[in-house]
């Protein structure tokens, strides 16, 4: 016998569009001046996260609210503080005698996949109303109110168990991250006198990445090709570049920097670092990483973002021994791990959990129904 039979102990189960048991209401314009980086309150609109802050809210804190506009059109979320729903946002309200609002919120989770799929329009992608309030959805012994909601209650209370432990090592990894930050910035400011400075030039090689045409490249492969993003634009059976070293997109993502522990194929969007036996290739990694604000800054804005070498050919860099190279490389590879590793740290663990969580919810929101179309 399933769970979600025991939980219903014989009772029956109707299902009902989604629109009988909530109100769906679309959030109200609000002037870009009045949004800020500082303000008391988020707005929310067409987006997965908030779009700024403002000094004045439309609704209150522990509500469910769908974006209606733009690529995430049909992300759902949950906000717990009081908020502001713009113009491209819908706001979720219950009917709260006949429904738990974080079991409507699970439920509609357990939907996203399906109602991003529902955008429509040329320009800016739309979610329409219909698709939201015809969603058909499990009420559980609408025959007793009461008894209905204490099944949803332990439902939710099941899979906010798995929500709320996700939240809390996406908080702990937030926290990891600024401390990385923190610790990468005072291990490589060095002041001047303490160590010898060279424009990177003087020392370090810059080297040009080579075309290949598409018809060149492969899905699968041994060697990743990078063109102008961290994410390989496919694969190739040679590599032009050895294993540790670090580069520079400059063109498309311009301005972002990487680091290879294997041997891979740069293409003529990249340039890449040689590095004499003296200068850790790692270590240049880790330093250039806090110089990227200023090199995204060198970037020119055009149709096609580029990176010229002179943005940083000329940059300062310190020249510490090797052996505190190595040092201080140790210690930000302890730290990067625990913040980005997927195969370790941090990041797994979360997105086991979101497995973990995913998981149950299907299983927990998986009622019989032979009335409605897969």
């Amino acid at each position: 016998m399933s769970y979600i039979d025991k939980l219903l102990a014989g009772a029956k189960v109707e299902w009902k569009a989604l629109g009988e048991v909530i109100n769906l209401e679309k959030g109200k314009q609000l002037n870009k001046e009045l949004l800020s980086e500082n303000g008391l309150y988020p707005a929310y609109n067409g987006g997965i996260s908030f779009s700024g802050f403002t000094d004045l809210y439309n609704y209150n804190e522990n509500t469910i609210i769908i974006s209606q506009g733009g690529a995430s059109a049909g992300f759902v979320n949950f906000v717990t503080t009081k908020f502001y729903a713009n113009a491209h946002c819908y706001v979720v309200l219950p009917n709260i005698n006949k429904i738990e609002s974080r079991f409507v919120y699970h439920f509609l989770k357990q939907n996203q996949e399906r109602l991003m799929t529902k955008q429509h329009g040329a320009g800016i992608p739309a979610l329409r109303t219909n698709e939201i309030l015809e969603i058909q959805i499990p009420i559980p012994c609408p025959e007793n109110p009461e008894k209905s909601l204490a099944i949803q209650k332990e439902i939710v209370r099941i899979l906010d168990t798995f929500t709320e432990l996700t939240a809390e090592l996406t908080a702990e990894l937030t926290a990891r991250k600024k401390q990385y930050n923190h610790y990468r910035d005072q291990l490589l400011s060095f002041e001047v006198g303490n160590v010898e400075w060279k424009p990177l030039c003087e020392i370090i090689g810059i080297n040009r990445g080579r075309r290949l045409i598409k018809s060149q490249l492969e899905e699968t492969g041994k060697y990743a090709v990078f063109q102008n993003c961290m994410i390989p634009l496919g694969y190739y059976h040679e590599s032009n570049v050895n294993a540790d070293t670090t580069f520079v997109i400059s063109a498309g993502s311009a301005g972002e920097i990487g680091y290879s522990s294997i041997n891979f194929w740069a293409a003529d969007d990249v340039y890449y670092f040689t590095t004499p036996e003296n200068f850790k290739s790692k270590f240049l990694y880790y330093f250039l990483l806090t110089q990227q604000q200023k090199i995204a800054g060198q970037v020119r804005r055009s149709s096609v973002p580029r990176l010229s070498k002179t943005a940083f050919e000329k940059m300062p860099i310190p020249i510490p021994s090797l052996e505190e190279q190595e040092r201080i490389v140790s210690i930000l590879d302890k730290f990067d791990t625990l913040t980005t590793s997927i195969t370790e740290g941090l990041p797994k663990e979360i997105e086991q959990r979101q497995k973990q969580y995913e998981y149950y919810r299907d299983m927990l929101l998986t009622f019989p129904n032979d009335n409605i179309e897969a």
